[in-house]
């Protein structure tokens, strides 16, 4: 049985073999590169990507990337194109064959059918002599030396370097649209990068109680307020405006330095100047606010009226964190 560190020198070796390859990459891209990315960038269709075998689930997750940064994209497997979804591939439209050898039968049959409807074809291959590198328009080198594998048979470095001139080609594209992150948040609307990307404070502020008592208020009243609304804190307001906050810290040192309670108000115990945030900021960066300060929770404000508290288990629950 092999020990631990056995395995852990051939997962060393694996990721210096795929990581050796990708560094090749950079000096494996020419003008097919940038005439790829113009193309694409120019296009009035779609663009459709195809592939067989593990070359067509790093096609899907090319499309998935492409897609959620701005340039439509279309799966299209080759197998399946031969035999009726070539119809996928419409007059305008930019196709992508991923083929490590260049040479599979299904690319064979497919290639000349694609260029018989004058689209632009864009050959990703490990082999430059191969009939896909020969029959496309621009053609990709993501040659390598050797797979992972120790019988250099199972697609592993191969399809990472496809996977790598994906993503560049990805990038690049969103850096020539000027892809900005509002753009990025129309397209992850949903699940925690969607939120950090769009969720305010006022989104949140407005689902939670809103704890205050006056500067006048007792002892008690400010315990059952802080209790009552379970946020961990109350503002202390005055003609509401924030002029302090009283957490369940206030609470502790206050009996910690208090004997005799009964005669304290809010106005003794609070800390003045809390960290306030605007409404209209956004969730992510009330997150960033708190861990800098170190404190679990802020005063959501609107042109300095009190609107309520953000407390960190919002941002828990939302996925934020």
């Amino acid at each position: 049985m092999s020990n631990s560190k056995t395995i852990l020198d051939i997962a060393k070796r694996t990721i210096s073999i795929e990581a050796d390859a990708i560094k090749n990459l950079s000096k494996l891209l020419d003008q097919n590169f940038a005439d790829t990315v113009h193309t694409i960038y120019n296009s009035k269709g779609r663009l459709i990507i195809s592939g067989i075998g593990k070359s067509a689930i790093i096609a899907q997750k090319i499309v998935a990337t492409l897609n959620s940064t701005g340039t439509p994209s279309i799966f299209m497997h080759a197998a399946d194109a031969i035999h009726g979804d070539l119809g996928t591939v419409l007059k305008n439209d930019v196709v992508i064959c991923i083929s490590k050898s260049g040479n599979t039968p299904e690319i064979k049959v497919l290639v000349p059918l694609i260029k018989r409807g004058g689209n632009v074809l864009i050959g990703i291959t490990g082999n430059m002599n191969s009939f896909l590198a020969q029959q496309s328009n621009y053609t990709l080198n993501t040659f390598i030396e050797k797979e992972a594998c120790p019988n250099n048979l199972a697609p592993t470095t191969s399809t990472t370097a496809q996977l790598v001139i994906g993503d560049a080609i990805a990038v690049s594209l969103l850096e020539l649209k000027r892809f900005t992150s509002k753009d990025f948040a129309k397209y992850h609307p949903g699940g925690a990068l969607g939120k950090k990307l769009y969720l305010r404070v006022n989104d949140i502020v407005n689902n939670n109680q809103k704890p205050e008592v006056s500067a006048d208020t007792s002892v008690k009243g400010v315990i059952l307020e802080i209790s009552k609304k379970m946020l961990g804190a109350t503002a202390v307001l005055e003609n509401n405006k924030v002029v302090g906050i009283i957490t369940d810290g206030d609470i502790r040192r206050m009996l910690n330095k208090y004997d005799n309670i009964a005669n304290l108000t809010a106005k003794d115990i609070m800390s003045k100047d809390p960290k306030t945030i605007e409404t209209d900021v956004l969730a992510v960066d009330a997150l960033e606010m708190m861990q800098k300060q170190g404190i679990s929770q802020l005063l959501a404000v609107s042109k300095t009226n009190y609107i309520g508290v953000v407390h960190l288990h919002n941002l828990v629950n939302e996925g934020i964190l």
